[in-house]
Formats: C-alpha cells, structure tokens, sequence
C-alpha cells in the first residue's frame, strides 16, 4: 500500500482517490471543487455565496493570525472583500487557557483588521493532534456577473506576482527555527524574516484585481510561487513562460533557503498574489497596486502549451507541486 507525503495531496492524487468520488452535481454550485481553483461559488439569485476553507498545521507560531489570514485570501483570489470566518480548534494535550487565549486574541484583531466576523466554530482538546490544528472557512458574497473563475485564462495574458516568493514559508521558519538560524544569521535578518507574517494578506490586492478585470488570481500558499502557476495554467488548460530574474525574492528569503537548501520558488508564501490579466490592463494593474504600498512585477506570460521557468536562456518544465519545502525542514 502507498503512502502519501507529508503535505497537501499532488494535484494527480487529488484526481484520483478524491475529486474521482464526488459525481453528485447540484446546480446551484456554479464554481466546484477542481485544481487551480481556490473557492467554491454558489447561486444565491443576483449574488454568489464564495466559500473557501483551510487549515493551519505546519507553523507553531503565529496559528491565529495565519489562519484568517489564508483563509480570507482565497476569497481575495475571487475579486471580492471577504465577510465572514468559521474557526475549529483542535489543540493537543496539556494545552494551556493561555496558549487557546494567546491564539483567539491573535484571530480577532487579524479578522477586525480585514472588516470580517469571526461568526462560529468549534474548539477542543483531542489526544488526535499532537500540535495545534486550526482549521477555518471564510465566506464572501460576490455579483454573480463578475465571479472570477481561475479556468478562463487566456492566451497571451500577461503574469504578475506581488510582493516576494517565500513570503509566509520564510516567516514560519523565522520563527519556528530561529535558535538554528541564530548561530548563522544576524539578529536583523532573523527579526526581518520574522515579521514577513505581517505582510500575507492578499485581500487588497485581490480586490484590485477583481476591479480592473483579472482573468484569474491564485493566492501563493503549499508548492510556492512555481505550484500556483502550475495550477492556474492547469486550470485552463495553458502554458507559461516563467523568468526567474524577473521574479522577486528578499535577501532573507534567499540566504535563510540556501542555508536550509531549500527552493524559495516551491516555499508557501500566502501574502503573494499570482495574477494574470489582459495586456492592455497589465499597467494599469501594476499602478494600481502600486498606489496602494503593493509591489508587483510582470514575471511571464501565458503560452498555448508547455509550462517553463526560463533561467540563463535554459528552459526547465515547471511540474506539478509536491510537498512544500517547509515540510523539509519544520
């Protein structure tokens, strides 16, 4: 009998020992389950409910504020302001009131931040897990007229990322790891590392793009900056064209990776934005982003066939993601 890796399922055994078994289709569902696709949308007469759901297992620190944090950034990926957010605790033994206490506190003042309820969920003490798992599913309410869908990409659209690859993965290792990297790193790169979790919120940005017209948006979370193309390009059955000297990637990012021997491009990194968006609305988009303190960069473009990362004038086939490398070394 084969065993599955640690980390989220590759997208071929998605197909087939889970997407395979759901046959049952209603049709008020108009977006489903499928790979590139961050939300589940469904008719409510003029307005789309949009839900999206969660977990959090691979970071120690930070779990609450990580947890809305993703979790409302996929309802970003669909152009709109997340509202609503469902929270379920599941905290192993000898968990302490402060620990439960220090992870609500963290939640709340994230999810009032973002303007969006923490409206329900389910908290307990489980000899299940033997760290804490937060599992979460935020909701959006969208016009069903500007429902983006990540299968309608088109030839030639332009790919931008936001901000840097690695983002959330280097924050976790920051972090988690950081008596390892203090015998190797300064005291300033490791505090830097570290606060990348403030920057993983995708919303603005994901609202900007729903506003001048992305063909599709994919949040950066398991398989990195190089698994969210593969997705979106699956998703519409495409190709890309991927440069990596066009891609960004902070210092902290870089050496923290090298010293881990660890890929940056296949490190988690919710808080970056993969969009693709027409040329005639590509600067647009940047300005945009731009105005609002967001970084963002064209770093390919959308081919008919054939995923590539193009380095040094060599071609290397992008493939579909794996276990995250956060899961190397956490």
């Amino acid at each position: 009998m084969n065993r599955v890796k640690v980390g989220k399922l590759d997208s071929e055994l998605l197909e087939k020992i889970v997407f395979s078994h759901i046959k049952f289709r209603r049709k008020e569902v108009l977006v489903r389950s499928g790979i590139g696709e961050d939300c589940a949308v469904v008719d409510f007469g003029e307005y789309a409910l949009v839900m999206s759901t969660d977990p959090i297992t691979g970071a120690a620190n930070e779990v609450g504020k990580l947890a809305v944090h993703i979790n409302c950034n996929d309802i970003a990926s669909n152009g709109i302001q997340p509202l609503g957010l469902m929270m379920t605790i599941l905290a192993p033994e000898k968990t302490t009131e402060k620990e439960i206490d220090q992870i609500m506190e963290q939640a709340a003042s994230e999810a009032a931040k973002l303007n969006v309820e923490i409206i329900g969920g389910h908290t307990e003490v489980t000899r299940a897990v033997n760290r804490i798992v937060i599992s979460a599913t935020a909701i959006g309410k969208q016009l069903k007229s500007s429902i983006v869908r990540n299968s309608e990409v088109k030839i030639g659209d332009k790919i931008i990322m936001t901000k840097t690859a690695g983002l959330e993965g280097t924050g976790i290792i920051a972090h988690d790891l950081e008596e390892k990297l203090s015998s190797t790193f300064s005291r300033e790169i490791i505090e830097k590392a570290q606060k990348m979790v403030e920057y993983i919120s995708v919303v603005k940005e994901g609202v900007i793009g729903g506003k001048i017209g992305a063909s599709s948006m994919h949040d950066v979370t398991e398989g990195g900056l190089l698994g969210a193309v593969w997705e979106i390009c699956s998703a519409s059955k495409v190709g890309c064209n991927i440069y990596r000297d066009k891609i960004a990637i902070s210092k902290e990012t870089e050496e923290i990776c090298k010293f881990l021997n660890i890929n940056p491009l296949k490190l988690i990194s919710s808080g970056t934005m993969v969009i693709t968006i027409s040329p005639d609305k590509e600067e647009k988009l940047i300005k945009e982003l731009k105005k609002s303190g967001i970084d963002a960069s064209v770093i390919g473009e959308i081919t008919v066939t054939g995923k590539y990362l193009i380095e040094n004038n060599r071609e290397f086939e992008i493939e579909s993601p794996q276990s995250d490398e956060l899961y190397k070394v956490i």
